[in-house]
């Protein structure tokens, strides 16, 4: 088979397309021929040489795809082959065939084309288990979602206002606050023009956002506490402005708050398993009834992956930058 491969780190070009041994599945394992993988900010840190894939994963980029089960592994139940799915992975999605744990395989949505369902598992994944399962979200609360127009950022959107939350969103133009609009958020937020803690707390009449999701880090820390509400949650996602800073523990314990930091990719497999099962569960009804949908920007050859890094790199899109095989 072919796989995007990463011979050394560096730029885009880094990322060589190039004929690879097929997987074989294991015990517990499918064989999935990839039609369509979802671009990440991950796979360009794995591709800069700064986020390598854990211990027993593929050394291919990739954390999610769509495509059609090809063989089981031994003690495999409840699938076929030929069965159309998309899948959560640790790795190897950026190539024609990947092996995956039948834990984190989810059915394509009905409604869903097998392509689009590409853009499904890492989003819906993220945001279920931080917003829903850590932070516990709940009916009437305020979520801000730090990088509205992402794809984890618009998901975090549908999925908020499907369960009665009310969202702000922050984003980098008119565009972008646009779409996020579109897609139901109630108060947009230009980080280059405004400050989202005077934002939040004139939307929620100073009370604060009850959960912010965020993807910046370091340089957001001091004022994204500022932007809690008492008993507020804080789940950090990504680095994206850094992985130091100073907290305020007084400013913290004023707000009753609390910080949880998280990472999907280097989860045990059961743990994987429990929210790919929480996602069928909860997300997928939202998916099949058309209250909540994947938003693809644009769609790239897979053996072209070193243009949808640089689309990701120009942050111009909105929603997901799918590679097709």
């Amino acid at each position: 088979m072919y796989a995007i491969t990463i011979p050394e780190p560096g730029g885009p070009d880094a990322l060589v397309w190039a004929e690879v041994p097929d997987p074989v599945p294991g015990e517990g394992e499918v064989l999935v021929e990839v039609v369509a993988g979802g671009v990440n900010r991950a796979d360009l840190l794995q591709r800069q040489g700064h986020y390598p894939p854990p211990p027993g994963a593929s050394d291919y980029p990739g954390l999610e795809c769509s495509g059609r089960i090809a063989a089981l592994g031994p003690g495999v139940s409840g699938w076929t082959v030929g069965d159309e799915v998309c899948a959560l992975l640790a790795g190897g999605g950026y190539a024609e065939k990947v092996v995956v744990p039948a834990g984190q395989l989810l059915p394509v949505p009905s409604g869903v084309d097998l392509v689009t369902a590409a853009a499904l598992p890492e989003v819906t994944a993220t945001v279920w288990s931080n917003v829903f399962m850590i932070a516990h979200l709940r009916p009437g609360e305020t979520l801000l979602a730090h990088g509205g127009s992402s794809g984890i950022g618009t998901m975090a959107i549908q999925l908020a206002k499907a369960v009665g939350a009310r969202v702000a969103v922050t984003a980098g133009s008119a565009e972008k606050l646009a779409a996020c609009r579109e897609l139901g958020a109630d108060t947009l937020i230009d980080y280059h023009e405004q400050d989202f803690v005077e934002e939040v707390r004139r939307a929620t009449d100073g009370a604060g956002a009850d959960v912010i999701l965020d993807i910046v880090g370091a340089k957001y820390l001091a004022r994204n506490v500022s932007a809690l509400a008492t008993n507020g949650r804080l789940a950090i996602i990504g680095l994206q402005g850094g992985a130091k800073a100073e907290l305020n523990l007084g400013a913290l314990l004023a707000k009753r708050g609390a910080v949880m930091a998280t990472s999907l990719r280097s989860r045990p497999l059961a743990e994987k398993a429990s929210i790919v099962a929480a996602v069928r569960e909860h997300v997928w009804p939202l998916v099949e009834s058309g209250r909540v949908r994947p938003i693809v920007d644009r769609t790239v050859p897979m053996s072209q992956a070193a243009e949808a890094h640089r689309l990701l790199e120009e942050s111009g899109h909105v929603g997901k930058v799918l590679l097709t095989v």
